[in-house]
């Protein structure tokens, strides 16, 4: 059984259907052309390359904090997905719980956009989580941790961390964001997406610039706290990115199979609820 063949879930993905929900005024991109998205779209690469569930993630680009693409294709899908949402930091509790009973299983939030700064405020919002038992997402990027690691320990919210961390690839494996990303896994309370990988890598070489952090970060949270994620429809990228040779690129960084079952299938299907 190749990799083609093996049950899996996509962690990481958006979603952009302008002609059906319009872009926030507020958003910082607004992609266009090739860079829409819809949920026929999407179904239809899930269904041509097996992916069985997706967890969707509501953009930056494009709707901001509007969540209704989102929480449109969680309704469709009858199960099929779950959400991470994008909300202000004053969201209230009822809020937070109604999108939670939409399949709303976190919060994204995204210091390497908007930088650290963009966790001021939101201790309030991270309470609000823990007590939903929602993920706080967020994507940092070089050593952007080391500025946020005591914030994100301070309230127990179970944590996502975006695309490796985002290394800079030409500082090493000992780069202190990266060294801070291993600790976290010590916390018990924090999972890894193993995605993103043309977010830091070169395309000609996303495997051997991306192959010693994707071990090292399952060595240290183990494939029980690692998840893998696609990042379709790769927006904002500046050369090609396709689907299937990301999943190519997932079974040689993962080859055991034991092992990427559970990061593909086991363990997202336990964190997020999939049937």
């Amino acid at each position: 059984m190749n990799i083609f063949d093996e049950p899996k879930i996509d962690c990481h993905n958006h979603l952009f259907d302008p002609d059906r929900f319009p872009y926030h005024p507020d958003a910082p991109y607004a992609p266009s052309g090739q860079e829409v998205a819809t949920l026929e779209q999407f179904t239809q690469v899930m269904e041509a390359y097996g992916v069985q569930h997706a967890l969707l993630v509501g953009p930056n680009s494009g709707y901001h904090t509007d969540n209704r693409c989102l929480l449109d294709a969680l309704a469709r899908g009858q199960g099929r997905f779950r959400g991470i949402a994008v909300v202000e930091p004053g969201m209230k509790l009822g809020q937070l719980a109604a999108l939670k009973e939409q399949g709303v299983v976190g919060v994204a939030f995204n210091p390497a956009l908007y930088g650290v700064g963009c966790l001021d405020g939101c201790e309030s919002l991270f309470g609000k989580l823990a007590e939903l038992d929602l993920f706080a997402q967020v994507q940092v990027c070089e050593d952007q941790l080391l500025d946020v690691q005591a914030r994100l320990l301070r309230l127990p919210t179970r944590l996502l961390i975006d695309h490796c961390g985002r290394p800079d690839v030409a500082a090493g494996l000992q780069q202190p964001g990266f060294q801070a990303l291993l600790r976290l896994a010590g916390s018990g309370r924090a999972t890894v997406k193993l995605s993103g990988m043309q977010k830091f890598a070169a395309p000609q070489a996303l495997f051997e610039q991306s192959a010693a952090y994707v071990q090292a970060l399952i060595e240290a949270f183990g494939p029980h706290a690692c998840i893998w994620g696609s990042d379709w429809p790769f927006i904002r990228q500046r050369s090609r990115v396709d689907y299937g040779p990301l999943l190519k690129l997932a079974e040689r960084l993962v080859p055991d199979p034991t092992q990427r079952r559970q990061i593909m299938w086991d363990t997202p299907r336990r964190l997020f609820g999939f049937a």
